[in-house]
C-alpha cells in the first residue's frame, strides 16, 4: 500500500475497519437493531475511500440478512472542513459537507449535512441526511438523521463501533 497522502495525516486514525451494533427507527418502519462494519482505506491520494455494510442481528429463527450498504469518498479540502460523496444501491446518491474538529486529546468530531441528494426513478424519496460522528481512540459513535418519504428530518440511526483493525 502506498504511503498515506500528507493532507490526510490528521485523519489517519480513521483508517481501518470498525464494527459494532446500532438501533434504527423511523415512523414508517418497525424499530430494529443491526450490526455494522465501516471501513476507511486510502490509495495515496488526498481522500479516504469508505464502505459501509449493515446486517440484521442474528436470532434463533433466522440468520442475519443484509440491510443496507453505501460506498464513497471522504475529502478534507481545507482545515476544519469535510466533504463526503456517497452512493447507495437503492438508487440514492448524496453529497454531504460540514466540519471536522480534532481536539488536543485526538478525539475527532465530524458534523455533516447533505447539500445534494439525487435519486433514480425507482428510489424511495430521501430529501436530506445529517451525520454526527465521534472517533475517540478505538471507538466510533454516530447518529444519523433523515428526511424521507415526505417526512421532515428526524433521528433514524445510532450506533457504537469499535476498531477491528487499522490499515
Amino acid at each position: 500500500m502506498p504511503p498515506i497522502h500528507p493532507d490526510l495525516a490528521a485523519v489517519a486514525s480513521l483508517l481501518g475497519s470498525w464494527s459494532g451494533t446500532g438501533e434504527g427507527e423511523y415512523p414508517t418502519i418497525a424499530d430494529f437493531g443491526y450490526s455494522e462494519t465501516i471501513t476507511f482505506g486510502h490509495v495515496g491520494k488526498p481522500f479516504l475511500a469508505y464502505s459501509q455494510r449493515t446486517r440484521s442481528l442474528p436470532n434463533p429463527d433466522a440468520p442475519p440478512e443484509p440491510l443496507h450498504a453505501e460506498v464513497g469518498y471522504w475529502r478534507f479540502p481545507a482545515p476544519g472542513r469535510v466533504e463526503i460523496v456517497l452512493v447507495h444501491p437503492t438508487g440514492v446518491t448524496e453529497i454531504e459537507e460540514g466540519t471536522i474538529q480534532i481536539d488536543e486529546s485526538g478525539i475527532i468530531r465530524i458534523d455533516v449535512a447533505t447539500t445534494d441528494v439525487s435519486l433514480t426513478a425507482s428510489a424511495k424519496s430521501v430529501t436530506a441526511l445529517e451525520r454526527h460522528l465521534v472517533f475517540d481512540g478505538d471507538r466510533l459513535d454516530y447518529r444519523l438523521s433523515m428526511a424521507a418519504v415526505g417526512l421532515p428530518l428526524q433521528h433514524h440511526l445510532a450506533a457504537s463501533l469499535t476498531r477491528q483493525r487499522s490499515d
